[in-house]
């Protein structure tokens, strides 16, 4: 019997449900560039360290807006593109430091996993959701005012 990472499954098979959905469902832009817009967001999750999280809005709006995008369109689609580009991640990624703006781990295959990893970076969860005024990472520069995270609507 063969053996087969069932996560890495999971998430591709997420990812390609999800770009799907988007395209052909929702308003929804696309990166000019998908792979460099990936690799942006990939090095900037990188960065995150241990027991620290950031949202999808808040990695959106520290990255830079591409030049050929309008804004109103950055903004309604970016955090998208950073659930996309983590949903199709490399193994050195520290995927499970990104979550939603509500401070919680988005439903999908691999959140009970997410909740174990965070919680062994000794995150905390208190009725499903990590207080981002604590555990919520900050770039140097950023301010430690709540609101980083940003919108998804």
């Amino acid at each position: 019997m063969s053996e087969f990472d069932i996560g890495a499954i999971f998430k591709t098979a997420y990812s390609l449900s999800t770009d799907f959905l988007y395209r052909n469902f929702m308003n929804y832009v696309h990166p000019p560039n998908k792979q460099l817009y990936y690799e942006q967001v990939w090095s900037l999750v990188r960065q995150i360290p241990p027991g620290r999280v950031a949202t999808y809005g808040q990695l959106s709006k520290i990255l830079p807006q591409p030049a050929n995008v309008s804004s109103e369109d950055y903004q309604t689609s970016a955090s998208r593109w950073v659930g996309l580009a983590m949903a199709a991640c490399p193994n050195d990624v520290p995927w499970q430091r990104v979550i939603n703006s509500q401070g919680k781990v988005s439903d999908r295959p691999e959140a009970k996993r997410q909740r174990d990893l965070l919680g062994a970076e000794g995150v905390l969860f208190s009725k499903g959701k990590i207080d981002l005024n604590e555990y919520q990472w900050r770039t140097p520069g950023q301010s430690d005012e709540p609101g980083l995270q940003g919108r998804l609507f």
